[in-house]
């Protein structure tokens, strides 16, 4: 028994202190404020629960009643504001008189309560009033109706709406269910050892509604779990220490409960400290973020139109121009090229960190993929004097399932960069099919890498010693962005190199079957990797 009043106790505590949390949290919020005074109105019913366990007195039963009368049609009102629904003001005076009404008819002896003989923990022993079956009715009715709103919400909503009614709903089936069990069913079968438990059962109710009304955010529930974890220590030794005898026992107690709090407020200010920073880092990231796109689109609409006329030009379609203009105005165009795949990059990214990448598998031959990149990307090796050559497997692949426009961007990157990073020699491709996968290795004569350059070379912004150095205009970012197209198919993408001078080998293995159901859910899980990452 005295287990259960501590129980009492501490779902008390947890009910005020959530509720002071919401309420502080934002108290501009209409929902905010509700939950607030929901969170006061139900640790105060529960504490009047412990009093009656404690005294076992006419006035604390009654009291359990009437406040018990309040629980609901607040929590309802809550309920509404979350699923986004209004209470005419019609239905919202009616529920205001029948609750005044219950809440007064509790103190009024024989009306819900008669002839009381005995009261204990939990209950008591005596004749039910007239009014009895219908404030049970009026209960019930208000929790079932909160019931079938959270549910018909639930089933209408998505996203983050969905995620915080979910959790209301599954706070009240934990305390609808556990009421039944103590209050009544159990009854039915002689035992009532744990009616006491249907006041903080609220606490289910209470702790899962608190989680959706800080919007499920990681951070503010650590703050949460952080209180009430304090919050709990503390009320037990508070009543470790008033049970004490002995003035060395208490005086020790005391100061144990003293230095706890002390530290426990320090604790909370350093977690509130480090979370507050967190959200302004999480600010700037957002703010970065809405710059690269808002950028980004603004700059390829005229990239490409300078494209567009540079390419007319040299062509001839204006005229012949003299030769002396053709080198610079060749110069222009890769310099335009080179912010194009820049705004192409940074577009890629602002997209992945959106979670709103498409992906658009279809089947596909990587012999002509690869066939046609080579034979766009030749007069650049050719101009460099390098040979570019492709070693075809013996039989031809099968067609798997890719994204056509993602894989070419993709495989174009790795072999641009190759042709930049390779003074002699040339790029070798070849294509072999492995058990369960097709394999695309990109071999150069160029450069080479050492093994801490390999280590880091699909991070973001992250450039090896010769990319810097022979090729200065590049941002780091088209290797990133390969590597997530890549393991979107479910596939794999990595680099090897004996060393500096020795050349580089690029490999990428993707599955060749992998059915779309999959691909999407592959979708979803880099795009989210990448929120994290950006």
């Amino acid at each position: 028994m005295e287990i259960l009043k501590i129980a009492i106790l501490i779902a008390a505590l947890g009910n005020f202190l959530l509720g002071i949390f919401v309420y502080l949290k934002d108290p501009s919020k209409k929902i905010n404020r509700l939950f607030g005074i929901s969170g006061i109105i139900t640790a105060i019913w529960v504490f009047s629960n412990f009093m009656m366990g404690i005294q076992q007195s006419l006035f604390w039963l009654k009291s359990t009643s009437a406040l018990g009368s309040l629980v609901p049609p607040i929590a309802m009102l809550w309920v509404l504001e979350l699923c986004d629904k209004n209470i005419k003001k019609w239905g919202f005076s009616l529920l205001f008189v029948v609750t005044i009404f219950f809440f007064i008819a509790s103190y009024i002896n024989n009306l819900i309560i008669a002839n009381v003989e005995s009261v204990y923990l939990g209950g008591f022993e005596g004749e039910k009033g007239p009014l009895f079956i219908f404030y049970w009715i009026y209960i019930f009715g208000i929790l079932a109706f909160i019931l079938y709103t959270l549910i018909s919400s639930y089933y209408k909503t998505e996203g983050i709406k969905k995620i915080q009614i979910s959790y209301v709903l599954i706070g009240t089936i934990l305390y609808i269910s556990t009421v039944l069990m103590v209050s009544f069913i159990l009854p039915l079968f002689g035992d009532f050892e744990l009616t006491a438990l249907d006041s903080p059962a609220s606490f289910f109710l209470i702790i899962f509604t608190a989680l959706a009304i800080t919007r499920y955010h990681l951070f503010e529930v650590r703050i949460l779990l952080t209180e009430l974890l304090v919050g709990v220590v503390g009320v037990i030794l508070l009543i470790d220490l008033l049970s004490s005898r002995g003035l060395s026992t208490i005086a020790l107690k005391t100061g144990i409960f003293i230095a706890f709090g002390y530290l426990g407020y320090l604790l909370i200010k350093s977690v509130i400290i480090e979370i507050q920073r967190r959200q302004e880092i999480e600010k700037i990231d957002r703010a970065k973020s809405e710059f690269i796109s808002i950028a980004s689109h603004q700059l390829r609409t005229p990239l490409t139109a300078v494209k567009g006329y540079i390419s007319m030009v040299l062509e001839g379609t204006y005229g012949q121009i003299a030769e002396k203009l053709s080198k610079p105005l060749e110069n222009v165009y890769q310099s335009n090229e080179r912010l194009i795949r820049l705004v192409n990059d940074l577009l890629n990214l602002s997209r992945l960190d959106a979670g709103k990448i498409e992906f658009s598998p279809e089947p596909t031959s990587l012999e002509e993929m690869v066939s046609g990149i080579i034979e766009e990307l030749r007069i650049n090796a050719e101009k460099k004097g390098l040979y570019m050559k492709m070693i075809k497997p013996s039989e031809p692949l099968p067609k798997i399932m890719v994204d056509q426009d993602k894989l070419r961007q993709v495989i174009l990157n790795i072999i641009d960069n190759a042709i930049k990073y390779t003074k002699e020699g040339g790029i070798t491709l070849e294509l072999k099919k492995l058990d369960e996968q097709e394999e695309i290795k990109v071999s150069d004569t160029g450069e080479g890498m050492d093994e801490k350059e390999l280590d880091s070379l699909f991070q973001m912004f992250s450039r090896a010693t010769a990319g810097t150095q022979l090729y200065t205009e590049g941002a780091g970012l088209g290797l990133y962005v390969a590597r997530q197209f890549v393991e979107m198919h479910g596939g794999e993408i990595w680099a090897e190199s004996p060393g500096k001078g020795k050349g580089s080998t690029f490999i990428i293995q993707l599955p060749i079957r992998l059915d779309p159901k999959s691909l999407k859910e592959k979708t979803k899980t880099i795009t989210k990797a990448a929120n994290n990452i950006f």
